[in-house]
């Protein structure tokens, strides 16, 4: 991580639950006979992040955007395969780390050593004693988005309910069943249900039994992964309003992951809004949805159906979502994106997938690529006219503005030389306001759409 993305992590909340570094969870890909790894699905790439005490954060991104893995990665369920997790860290110490971050592990001193030592011993995920661990895992807890999987059928509701107290507090007998019927009941269930099984409830019911198990050992922090989306309008709003309440009664903090942001707006406090895997923005509920800063915040919001039945059908995103192997450069949404500038990252592979998608026709008439790299590479054509009609559909497109040397062909090859550019950082915009695009940083507003038509016009 980089100075400046750890300065953004301390100044999202001062008084932080969980604290996230630059958080990486990279699954290997593994091909032939000798499963060799040939590359790494980046569910999750480089997030930083903090949960505020008493807050409800909403985690918002179409399906396959890291949103449920990262959640798993707090709760101590996946292990990531980069960057740090703290817990309970207070303000001092989140100055102490931040300042520890910046510093190179071989410049460090041995007092530095040491107090970077004390802090991952108590506070980090990974590296905590045993004692914290335990002290972890009852203040975080997860309440599972399909309750009737995520629920014993084999186990009565008492020993659903009731196996954190064992675990935890040795909890047996008439004490544990007492401890079950006082849980049940702040969910709006009774101690009729106690000897039921799952199949025995409903799915708003069986979401109940979920809820109370994860407060059966009073937590401080919930992670709430879709809990509602099995369930119909109505059963939502009984459990909204449930999680809303207690929340005020236990002072819980709550991640909440959804990609309903009718809910997210009448739940959250703050909304970080991810794609393929990292944060693009982040800022205040209201703020978000009044103001976005991010293209893809705005087509998330314009696509959110209302009461009227309108949407804004403009702001859109085309083709479908880049691999997350092999992600994008610069801003990863820039392929889709409707405002994409010329400075947004372009390379080889975004022409290439946009003439497959826009003209399968012409990129059937590709003979060879030759690639130098991902910014440079000689295409050749089948004859020099799809050549032309290639370089001609190029001039049309926010990258041809983004070409070091202007494409032009030469008899059937067409050359293609863009400058590297860096994976876009998310940065302060606004007081309280993140984004991870370029053209918010540079202007502080999104652009209008008219501003990407003119650039296109003007490549032509």
């Amino acid at each position: 991580m980089n100075q400046s993305q750890t300065q953004i992590t301390g100044q999202f909340e001062k008084d932080a639950v969980v604290t996230l570094n630059d958080v990486k969870v990279h699954y290997p890909v593994k091909e032939g006979a000798l499963q060799r790894v040939t590359g790494h699905v980046k569910a999750v790439d480089g997030v930083d992040l903090s949960i505020g005490r008493g807050k409800t954060l909403g985690l918002v991104g179409e399906s396959g955007c890291g949103k449920t893995t990262l959640g798993r990665v707090i709760a101590g369920l996946v292990e990531p395969t980069g960057g740090d997790i703290w817990m309970g860290l207070d303000p001092q110490q989140q100055v102490e780390v931040q300042r520890l971050r910046t510093i190179a592990e071989k410049e460090m001193s041995s007092a530095d050593r040491a107090i970077w030592k004390e802090l991952s011993s108590s506070n980090r995920l990974g590296s905590m004693n045993r004692e914290k661990q335990a002290q972890y895992r009852r203040n975080c807890q997860v309440v599972f988005q399909d309750a009737f999987s995520s629920l014993n059928p084999r186990q009565l509701v008492r020993d659903i309910v009731g196996r954190p107290l064992r675990v935890h507090e040795n909890a047996t007998g008439d004490d544990l069943s007492d401890r079950v019927v006082e849980l049940l009941e702040k969910v709006g269930l009774s101690a009729d249900h106690l000897l039921r099984y799952p199949h025995q409830f409903s799915g708003g019911q069986r979401q109940r039994i979920s809820i109370a198990r994860a407060l059966a050992l009073n937590p401080e922090f919930v992670i709430l992964d879709e809990p509602t989306s099995a369930l119909d309008v109505s059963v939502q709003a009984q459990i909204l309003n449930l999680l809303v309440e207690l929340q005020r009664e236990m002072d819980l903090t709550y991640l909440f992951i959804t990609h309903d942001l009718g809910v997210v707006q009448h739940m959250s406090d703050d909304i970080a809004v991810m794609y393929l895997g990292q944060i693009v923005e982040y800022g205040p509920t209201d703020q978000v949805f009044d103001n976005p800063m991010h293209p893809y915040s705005r087509v998330l919001r314009d696509s959110n159906p209302t009461l009227e039945g309108e949407r804004n059908k403009d702001w859109e995103l085309s083709g479908t979502v880049p691999n997350p192997i092999d992600p994008p450069h610069g801003c990863r949404l820039h392929p889709r994106c409707p405002v994409a500038a010329a400075g947004c990252g372009w390379a080889v592979n975004d022409v290439l997938s946009n003439t497959e998608e826009k003209s399968p026709v012409l990129f059937e008439t590709i003979k060879t690529i030759n690639r130098s790299d991902d910014y440079n590479a000689e295409i050749e054509f089948e004859s020099s006219d799809n050549a032309k009609e290639f370089a001609t559909a190029l001039k049309k497109t926010p990258a041809h503005k983004a070409l070091s040397s202007k494409s032009s062909a030469e008899g059937t090859k067409v050359g293609l030389s863009f400058p590297e550019v860096p994976d876009a950082e998310i940065q302060q915009v606004q007081p309280g306001r993140w984004s991870s695009c370029i053209r918010t940083q540079e202007s502080g507003e999104l652009p209008q759409l008219l501003t990407n038509q003119k650039e296109m016009k003007e490549g032509q």
